[in-house]
């Protein structure tokens, strides 16, 4: 592996179609502004880099990203490519990370807008994160130990693990499919509208209407905090420990509450049940 230490590099495509490069305490940044420094490259190692360049890796195969900063001038600096390792980095422009496949994250910072969209098979572990339109038709993912804050996250995702995560975010999880939440906190007004096959397990759920017009939806053992007017038009197998404000017209299947402010049933199509009080953990035994 040919190894490139200490420079400073600002041309356009300075290092275009590399194969089996190093490149360590490097600066991407300079007068001549250039683009897409490591575009169409193979097996490529970047570490302790600084990038204040545009589209760094794009169309790229193998890369391994550790320890560097990624400026806010540093747009769009993942798109394309395939079998991607990034550790201890600082992603902080807009669209980092786009159309990849294959991708491991593991303790970064990211602040950016527009972020994973169309991303396969990620993996992201121990890694803050803000964003708008986060990790958007993103398929086939793994969330360990994520701190999320924004809006408008993870609509349109399919088959998703999340564990262990805080998402601080309004309207998450629209229209979804195949998504599994485990001992998270989600906090947020509208969660999870239009989703299918979405399942909560011991989950702390905050904030107004959530988990409406819901296919296939599963609660676990879940808190409810500031939640009113939940469930509406929604097919839905639940146990809630904790009350809730309202529930309004569930579409159909059974949700198990301790107590609950109000039960808003004014249309005739919904025939879900509350189930509350002590009957709930009899009722839920038999089920």
């Amino acid at each position: 592996m040919r190894v490139i230490e200490g420079r400073t590099f600002d041309m356009e495509r300075a290092l275009y179609g590399s194969d089996g490069v190093l490149v360590r305490d490097r600066a991407f940044d300079g007068p001549a502004d250039g683009e897409s420094a490591f575009k169409e490259g193979k097996d490529i190692e970047a570490d302790h880099c600084f990038f204040n360049l545009r589209y760094p890796f794009w169309h790229d195969q193998g890369l391994t990203i550790k320890d560097p900063e990624m400026t806010e001038a540093c747009r769009a600096a993942l798109w394309y490519s395939e079998n991607i390792k990034i550790v201890d980095t600082k992603m902080h422009g807009i669209k980092a990370l786009r159309e990849c496949r294959d991708v491991s994250i593991d303790g970064c910072d990211i602040i950016s807008p527009e972020f994973g969209w169309s991303v396969r098979d990620m993996q992201m572990r121990h890694t803050t994160a803000q964003s708008e339109y986060f990790m958007m038709r993103a398929e086939d993912l793994y969330l360990a130990d994520v701190q999320f804050k924004g809006k408008y996250s993870f609509q349109y995702v399919r088959n998703a693990v999340f564990e262990n995560c805080v998402l601080d975010t309004k309207d998450a999880f629209w229209h979804s499919k195949g998504v599994t939440v485990k001992d998270s906190v989600i906090k947020g007004e509208y969660l999870a509208w239009y989703s299918e096959g979405l399942t909560l397990i011991h989950c702390k759920i905050i904030g107004t209407q959530p988990l409406c017009y819901c296919k296939d939806l599963t609660l676990i053992d879940c808190e409810m905090i500031d939640t009113d007017l939940a469930f509406e038009k929604s097919q839905v197998e639940a146990t809630v420990t904790m009350p809730v404000t309202s529930i309004k017209n569930p579409g159909s299947g059974r949700i198990y509450v301790p107590e609950v402010g109000e039960v808003i049933l004014d249309d005739k199509e919904a025939k879900g049940q509350t189930i509350i009080g002590e009957r709930a953990d009899l009722c839920r035994k038999l089920a």
